[in-house]
């Protein structure tokens, strides 16, 4: 665990896996995206790519697929899929986000979400969990130069809070976001989803908790000093 700053006035967190439970959905309309052009994406090579761009990610696709392998298709067809499964299936928030969503607001502790998803599919996804209108700040990454794990999403997410960077606590799920939230100058707690961090983000980050539960507890200590 690193040291932590004296004050912390702002919690930003990540989105997919975090927030919500939709990374399994995504893993699923990928693999079957990418199974009707004939191409096996098993979990093993689906895991690098969590938390990373989806325009960043499809290169990647194209790259170990080769020449074959259609983008555009494969574009076109993930989020059907996606909205499809949620449509029929819906979506979960993570355990413990509602706990973590009520302290902050006892404690007028404002927040917002820095996402590697576009501004569409976030709305869609608030709307659905009853979270739209929430947040004080949201960034997508089709509103940003560089998505994770560069820091600019959370960079612009504090911007957009009025709060320094380094006053913010991050939570992410991921490597990629990890780092963009550490390079940003932030206070991160890493929340595992589908994938375990890297050693060296678990060793950079506050705290690596298994649920929102624990990082709810964190999170009570760091803001304490707020009022």
């Amino acid at each position: 665990m690193t040291g932590i700053g004296k004050d912390h006035h702002a919690v930003i967190f990540d989105f997919d896996g975090l927030m919500l439970d939709t990374e399994p959905v995504y893993k699923l309309a990928w693999q079957h995206a990418c199974s009707e052009q004939g191409y096996l994406l098993s979990d093993e090579r689906y895991a690098p790519l969590i938390g990373v761009p989806t325009a960043d990610a499809e290169v990647e696709l194209a790259r170990e697929f080769g020449a074959g392998f259609s983008v555009e298709r494969f574009a076109e067809k993930w989020p059907v899929l996606w909205r499809e499964h949620i449509a029929e299936k819906g979506l979960e928030r993570k355990p413990g986000l509602g706990e973590v969503l009520d302290l902050l607001a006892a404690s007028a502790i404002p927040w917002g979400i820095a996402t590697s998803s576009v501004r569409e599919d976030v709305s869609f996804c608030l709307e659905v969990t009853g979270l739209a209108g929430k947040a004080q700040a949201i960034v997508t990454v089709d509103e940003v130069a560089r998505g994770k794990p560069a820091p600019d999403i959370y960079l612009e997410a504090a911007e957009r809070l009025a709060v320094d960077p380094v006053a913010c606590v991050a939570l992410e799920d991921s490597n990629a976001g990890a780092r963009a939230a550490l390079s940003a100058g932030m206070t991160t707690i890493v929340v595992p989803d589908l994938v375990a961090p890297e050693a060296e983000v678990a060793a950079s980050v506050h705290a690596v908790v298994p649920s929102l539960h624990e990082a709810e507890s964190l999170l009570k200590r760091l803001l304490r000093g707020n009022g």
